[in-house]
């Protein structure tokens, strides 16, 4: 009784004014970040699309039922320093979790969705790996993808890769270029020391990737188109037509050859084409700054499979005539 009238003296209210205070501020917090509410969207997905800031993420959990205060997921979110880290994605709940339960899934990347594996092969254009991704996984959003991964073409790396059923373009994008900068490490020695541009390194690849299977045979193409480039031959590559018209097995005609009207016609253009026409492997990427040096400057592939080289015009011209009979 002393204690309390002491401090009702100092305070100038009763001590037991303040135990209702914490009591309310203590029940407020145990509903806000503890109990999830009632309606919470089991089994359900719930998107987060790329570049959500924290803020719309934290309306978006609450306008879906995932949690009670985008207010205060928002400041939990910022005070284990997760801002800049919520994954995009769809993210499913098998069961009602507390806020802090839903940081930690965002923040992890944790979907609660299945992984699907889908192997990517080497030499995939941006069209191919949407068209892999949409018959993996079922809503996948094809035709989005071709958009926005458009303009990554030829750093999405080709591996093997597990995604959820509800994964977002954006995060198939992020993730297949990360793996490309984690796979490009290993040759960043090799491509200063041949002083071109990663761009022109990852262009040669692709073309690299097309024209042939085998690394040797790589390394042999890369020198001669680089002796092209070197002398203001044009590259006159048959594999920028399948990526100029969208169709993997193209084989032009010759007036195909000469009068299409595109950046990308090796035949009416001199050097490299403005961009990747595929996404080229690790070994076309280490062929394209590793090549070997030959007194070809032509070659093209056989019926049986093998290359056959010239070192002027009138032999490519009779391993032409050779090949047809």
């Amino acid at each position: 009784m002393i204690i309390h009238d002491l401090f009702q003296r100092i305070i100038g209210r009763p001590l037991y004014s303040y135990g209702v205070v914490v009591a309310v501020c203590l029940v407020t917090f145990f509903i806000l970040y503890v109990i999830p509410p009632f309606s919470f969207p089991r089994n359900m997905a719930v998107t987060i699309p790329g570049g959500s800031s924290v803020r719309e993420v934290g309306s978006i959990l609450e306008r879906e039922d995932v949690i009670r205060s985008s207010f205060f997921f928002t400041n939990a979110v910022r005070l284990v320093g997760g801002e800049n880290n919520i994954r995009a994605g769809a993210y499913s709940f098998e069961r009602p979790l507390s806020v802090f339960h839903v940081i930690t899934r965002t923040l992890k990347g944790e979907t609660g969705l299945p992984l699907i594996k889908v192997t990517i092969p080497e030499g995939s254009t941006v069209r191919d790996i949407a068209r892999l991704l949409s018959e993996a996984l079922l809503s996948f959003d094809e035709q989005a993808f071709i958009t926005q991964a458009k303009e990554h073409e030829g750093y999405l790396f080709p591996e093997t890769y597990l995604f959820s059923d509800g994964v977002l373009p954006e995060t198939v994008i992020s993730t297949m270029e990360s793996e490309f900068e984690k796979q490009i490490t290993v040759l960043k020695e090799d491509i200063v020391a041949f002083g071109v541009p990663l761009s022109e390194v990852v262009t040669m690849a692709s073309l690299l990737e097309k024209e042939a299977r085998q690394y040797e045979t790589r390394q042999i193409i890369s020198g001669i188109l680089w002796k092209r480039i070197k002398i203001g031959m044009p590259l006159q590559v048959d594999a920028v037509f399948g990526y100029i018209f969208g169709i993997d097995t193209f084989s032009p005609t010759f007036d195909e050859l000469v009068t299409t009207d595109s950046p990308y016609n090796t035949y009416k253009n001199k050097g490299l084409p403005p961009g990747p026409i595929a996404n080229p492997g690790l070994e076309s990427l280490k062929a394209a700054v590793n090549p070997v040096e030959t007194p070809y400057f032509y070659y093209l592939t056989g019926f049986d499979g093998e290359m056959h080289y010239g070192r002027t015009l009138d032999e490519h011209v009779e391993n032409r005539r050779f090949l047809k009979n």
